[in-house]
């Protein structure tokens, strides 16, 4: 597990937090940007929406790569090479 930052926020009346500084770094979010709640059991877990869609991506895809015959990362290299040339074919 990486390193924890334990905060506390105030809900204020319209239901609004202030998430503090070093949690806010921590998830590279700045003024304006969007955060991530997803609701996990007994906790909220709030993540930058990039690494959420990262995430699930990854997920949604597991296993994919060895099915296709991609067990290495030159396997993956050369994938993407032969399709680079049928598109430049085409």
């Amino acid at each position: 597990m990486g390193m924890q930052i334990v905060e506390t926020a105030k809900v204020l009346p319209k239901g609004q937090i202030t998430i503090p500084k070093d949690i806010r770094r921590s998830l590279g979010v700045d003024t304006g940007d969007r955060v991530m709640l997803v609701w996990d059991g007994e906790k909220v877990v709030m993540m930058n929406p990039v690494t959420y869609a990262v995430q699930w991506l990854g997920e949604e895809m597991a296993g994919d790569a060895e099915r296709a015959g991609l067990t290495t990362d030159e396997d993956v290299a050369d994938y993407i090479t032969e399709l680079r040339r049928e598109r430049r074919g085409k």
